[in-house]
């Protein structure tokens, strides 16, 4: 493949990944919740892991902020903040307490060891590395998610009312949440176009297959300890 800076960096990685990002984006979680035959324990279970996972998400665009290298990157890592803190985090307080799961019970919630692993990784792939390494750890959930979303929403009958998670899949593929992964996107690649090189491209392979893992192994948890 041509390593053109100039070409979509997200579009290269889910490319040469393309097997972890398979498993991730058409897992049998993300299928279930298409059809409306995920098991509604096991959907409760992801949800209350999902919001501890984006405080923890939150913490990792603000150190995205810190290590902007200008005031574009800094404003641009800004955006991906409030969008965790004032857009995603109200749609699934809202979305979860639906499910009966209110605010103070999704912080007391403890951890699962996937939603640790999936977490301290980005993090820590942040904090050892520079803004492009830490943008592409994002990538698989800030992109992927609005892609599981257009995805399923295309499906028939999954935004029908009989869907129990038509309303995840009314958020993750609507036009407000399209534009965060949008932004997200067209950050990935003004970083790309300033530091990517040929011989970094497999190192930021790396970072995205194993981010990709990781996602599948988020679901995973949902349908292990969901039953």
């Amino acid at each position: 493949m041509t390593e053109s800076p100039t070409m979509d960096l997200f579009d290269r990685l889910a490319a040469e990944g393309a097997e972890d990002w398979r498993r991730y984006v058409d897992h049998a979680f993300v299928r279930g919740m298409g059809d409306g035959s995920l098991a509604q324990a096991a959907f409760r279970h992801y949800l209350a892991q999902d919001y501890l996972f984006l405080i923890h998400f939150a913490r990792a665009y603000a150190l995205a902020v810190y290590k902007g290298r200008n005031l574009a990157d800094m404003r641009a890592s800004l955006g991906g903040l409030k969008a965790i803190l004032d857009v995603e985090m109200d749609l699934h307080v809202s979305l979860c307490a639906g499910w009966g799961l209110s605010a103070d019970e999704l912080e007391r919630t403890p951890e699962a060891k996937a939603t640790m692993a999936y977490t301290r990784y980005v993090l820590e792939t942040g904090l050892r590395g520079d803004l492009l390494d830490l943008y592409v750890a994002l990538a698989p959930c800030v992109i992927g998610y609005a892609e599981i979303g257009r995805t399923l929403a295309a499906a028939p009958g999954a935004l029908a009312e009989g869907n129990p998670y038509r309303a995840w899949i009314a958020e993750y593929s609507g036009e407000e949440y399209q534009r965060v992964a949008a932004a997200a996107r067209e950050t990935l690649n003004r970083l790309a176009a300033d530091s990517l090189t040929p011989a970094r491209f497999p190192r930021l392979l790396t970072i995205f297959r194993q981010a990709s893992r990781l996602e599948a192994d988020f679901w995973e948890m949902g349908l292990t300890l969901g039953t």
